[in-house]
């Protein structure tokens, strides 16, 4: 599966909106992987997101082996170290934590990717990755040290973002954190799409339709839910794609009500 970064700008040019479903190989029991998938592909979702803060070795490889037998969505690495690069992946975000200034995060880990990404089939799309606040400390913070940027201070999330693209950044990912106990504002997210042009990523604390539909509203490209589907996998239900025989009817409903 290529050009995974080619489909997501053409989406964003035919203003269709992405779901990522991410999973987390440190909390994702293997054996659930077919059950859960099912749910995932009758969904709206559109990719696979893989990866956590931390992971034991070999576990996001099993993982994405499993996830690829029962599903045709590309699966992306969403990587929180060297060690969760398969080549099994079809994807790799190659995060740069550009809110922060620890560099390991800025380009340490990258360096180290690189003799596992010689070689590699994997699409790799470098990514500036913004953890900003979402009401609770995060995985992220304590594995990097790095503080999340204040939801308040939105120029400073805008000029952060700014700089990322200027760096050659090509997508940028607005993270409120994992379990965040509120997604990321409508104006940080509609600020930082009228600055960058770039898609924009936004995951963190999605845990309804409607917070989701506010979050496309504002401007995200592709959300990124986790946590919700975790907790509640009746989560799916709302998000439920219409069968084929819905979407015709839905169509001619539509055409039966244009007027010439």
């Amino acid at each position: 599966m290529n050009n995974i970064y080619q489909n997501i700008l053409k989406s964003v040019l035919e203003k269709k909106k992405l779901l990522a479903v991410l999973i987390d190989p440190d909390k994702f029991p293997v054996e659930r992987t077919d059950s859960f998938l099912l749910k995932v592909n009758a969904s709206l979702a559109t990719h696979i997101f893989v990866g956590g803060s931390t992971v034991d070795d070999f576990v996001t490889d099993i993982l994405v082996s499993e996830i690829k037998k029962h599903s045709n969505l590309p699966v992306v690495l969403f990587p929180g170290d060297v060690t969760q690069i398969t080549n099994k992946a079809d994807a790799l975000l190659f995060l740069s934590l550009i809110s922060g200034r620890n560099p390991e995060y800025l380009i340490g880990k990258h360096v180290q990717a690189v003799s596992k990404l010689k070689g590699s089939n994997l699409e790799v799309v470098p990514t500036g990755y913004l953890l900003i606040e979402g009401g609770k400390v995060t995985a992220v913070e304590r594995v990097t040290g790095e503080k999340p940027l204040s939801r308040t201070n939105v120029q400073d999330i805008v000029d952060t973002a700014c700089a990322g693209h200027l760096l050659g950044m090509k997508l940028i990912y607005l993270e409120a954190g994992s379990g965040a106990k509120a997604p990321l504002t409508q104006r940080i997210i509609s600020e930082v799409k009228k600055a960058v042009q770039l898609p924009i990523i936004v995951g963190g604390g999605i845990r309804s339709k409607a917070q989701l539909d506010a979050v496309y509203e504002a401007g995200a490209d592709l959300a990124v839910i986790g946590t919700a589907f975790e907790q509640d996998e009746l989560f799916f239900e709302d998000l439920k794609a219409p069968s084929s025989a819905e979407q015709l009817l839905k169509e001619d409903n539509n055409d039966g009500a244009v007027i010439h």
